[in-house]
């Protein structure tokens, strides 16, 4: 009876292992894909084109500005047809998953004209919330940028 009870412990902590390292694994793909969400959002801004934006921000997305501003999803896009960056750079970014949820963390820097066609110089730590949705596809349901010094 006494190598019965160690077999089904012995059992029970390998499936555990097992279940643990998957969950890991699932984690780090996680991470990767989220990091290639923020990767294409800053494409978006290089080449100037919301359009690889739009899909990827949820139709409730809010978005804080550095400036304290909250706009929507819609407002957001149209912010972006507007500017026009001429650099746009992401350092330190970092994705932490919880769940079927992410948040991303990075730099921002960037120079180009906003839609009045004056100059920025932007410098901002940022933190993105994405989540997984019910059909399976990530997006990004919040936004907040912090202006920071250089």
């Amino acid at each position: 009876m006494k190598n019965l009870v160690v077999g089904c412990l012995i059992c029970c902590l390998s499936l555990a292992g097992a279940a643990s390292s998957q969950a890991q694994e699932s984690s780090a793909a996680v991470e990767k894909a989220v990091a290639a969400l923020e990767n294409q959002w800053l494409q978006s801004q290089k080449t100037n084109n919301p359009d690889l934006l739009a899909p990827l921000l949820a139709d409730k997305f809010v978005n804080t500005g550095t400036d304290g501003k909250v706009t929507n999803k819609a407002e957001t896009l149209a912010n972006a047809k507007a500017s026009k960056w001429a650099s746009a750079d992401y350092t330190n970014v970092q994705v932490t998953v919880f769940g079927d949820a992410a948040i991303a963390t990075g730099i921002f820097r960037g120079k180009g004209t906003d839609a009045t066609g004056k100059p920025m110089d932007d410098n901002e730590r940022f933190t993105d919330t994405w989540v997984k949705m019910p059909g399976g596809k990530w997006q990004c349901v919040a936004s907040h940028g912090t202006q920071i010094k250089m």
